[in-house]
C-alpha cells in the first residue's frame, strides 16, 4: 500500500514539475519574442522605398511604419492581401492614417516589431 502511494506521488510529482517547466518555457518564449522589439540590434533600418516592397502582395509579407517602427501586419485578417480596410496598403508610413483610426494605435500592441525607419 505504502509503495502504491508513493508510486502515485511521484508520477503526480513528475507531472506537476513537468508541466510547470513547459509553461515556464512558454511564457519565457513569449517573452522573448515580444522583447525581441527592444532589442535594436536586430531591428533592420528601412528607407520608404524599402519599406514599399513589403506590401503584401505576390507572396510579399506585410509590413507598415507607425511613428517610426515598422510592424509586420502580415498574419493580421484585417490587413489580408496587403490592404486593410480598402484603404491603406501595406509598405507605407501609416502614421497619419493609424493616428485617424477609430482603434488608434492600440491595435499594434502583440505584433512583431520587424524594424525602425529611416
Amino acid at each position: 500500500m505504502k509503495k502504491t502511494f508513493l508510486i502515485i506521488v511521484s508520477v503526480l510529482l513528475v507531472g506537476l514539475l513537468t508541466v510547470g517547466c513547459s509553461t515556464s518555457n512558454s511564457d519565457n518564449n513569449n517573452n522573448n519574442n515580444n522583447n525581441n522589439n527592444n532589442n535594436q540590434e536586430e531591428l533592420r533600418e528601412f528607407t520608404l522605398e524599402e519599406l514599399a516592397q513589403y506590401n503584401g502582395k505576390d507572396g510579399n509579407p506585410a509590413y507598415v511604419a507607425v511613428n517610426g517602427k515598422v510592424y509586420d501586419v502580415t498574419d493580421v485578417p484585417a490587413w489580408r492581401g496587403g490592404s486593410h480596410q480598402g484603404e491603406v496598403v501595406a509598405g507605407i508610413d501609416a502614421t497619419t492614417f493609424i493616428s485617424r483610426s477609430p482603434h488608434g494605435t492600440s491595435v499594434l500592441n502583440g505584433l512583431k516589431i520587424v524594424g525602425t525607419l529611416k
